[in-house]
């Protein structure tokens, strides 16, 4: 029976390496390699596919459709394969938990982490920071023990609080009176996304995609700057935003959530760290 090539662990530390710092050499320092090294690592990767992983230019390196697929499962196999060495070894008495945040809650968060890290000093805490979709997949795969999520009200989390959402465009290069509307968006099945298309669509206006990152930062800039308009949570207005409302025929946007899952059945530590980030999320939104 024919078996397919097995990826070695250094091959994927090396592609996740490149794709973290968009750079060769910037990932043969992380990994402690030659860049040379990387490089051939890559390129056996790609032959072993049969497609390109990555976009090279003289200016940047970007990833294919196929890397970003394989970034996914790159990264858990990483992952799963520390958390075997650490259980087998015994180094981690206390376990691991892992956490899933939104990309602009991982930097608010990551005192408390630090403090309940202190506190807990065997532990081992992996968290994952990403899109909503990402988040919800690995939950769903039940890869995470905690999950702190942005998601339309449904589902009845541990603790929730809505997520205020505004219409924002540039104050010095405006969009929303263009024909077509560009729009600033999240890629496929990223949140905001179908609010925007669904109520553009309800207006009778026409608009196309002009710009779409799964950075939260890199929307939120993108519309300041004027490449299009675009829906985020109302703490990533900039001061070069200009707020669009009902004024403008934008309706309110606000079934949207920020809401805390803790997986069953729970440990101590577990609970523990459930309770703290509700603290937390308590002492946000007041």
């Amino acid at each position: 029976m024919n078996r397919q090539p097995m990826f070695t662990p250094q091959q994927l530390l090396s592609f996740v390496a490149v794709c973290e710092t968009a750079s060769f050499t910037r990932a043969a320092d992380r990994v402690h390699l030659s860049q040379s090294t990387v490089s051939q690592q890559v390129r056996r990767l790609e032959e072993m596919i049969g497609k390109p992983l990555l976009q090279r230019t003289s200016h940047q390196v970007a990833l294919t459709e196929e890397g970003e697929k394989l970034l996914g499962y790159a990264r858990r196999i990483i992952a799963l394969n520390g958390e075997a060495h650490d259980v087998l070894s015994d180094k981690w008495r206390d376990g691991v938990l892992r956490l899933g945040v939104p990309e602009d809650f991982a930097a608010p968060t990551a005192g408390l982490l630090a403090e309940f890290s202190r506190e807990h000093p065997q532990l081992r805490l992996d968290v994952m920071s990403g899109m909503y979709v990402d988040l919800h997949r690995a939950w769903q795969r039940e890869e995470l023990d905690i999950m702190l999520i942005k998601q339309p009200g449904g589902e009845r989390p541990l603790a929730a609080r809505p997520e205020p959402l505004l219409w924002l465009d540039s104050a010095a290069h405006p969009c929303f009176e263009q024909t077509p509307v560009p729009l600033v968006v999240f890629p496929q099945l990223g949140l905001y996304r179908e609010e925007m298309a669904q109520t553009l669509d309800s207006l009778g206006r026409s608009w196309r995609i002009s710009y779409s990152s799964a950075s939260l930062v890199a929307l939120a800039s993108a519309s300041a700057a004027g490449l299009g308009l675009t829906l985020l949570p109302a703490s990533c207005r900039l001061p070069e935003h200009r707020v669009l409302g009902e004024a403008d025929g934008l309706p309110t946007i606000n079934h949207f959530e920020l809401a805390l899952f803790c997986r069953a059945p729970q440990d101590e530590l577990q609970q523990a760290l459930a309770a703290a980030l509700v603290t937390f999320c308590q002492l946000q939104w007041q």
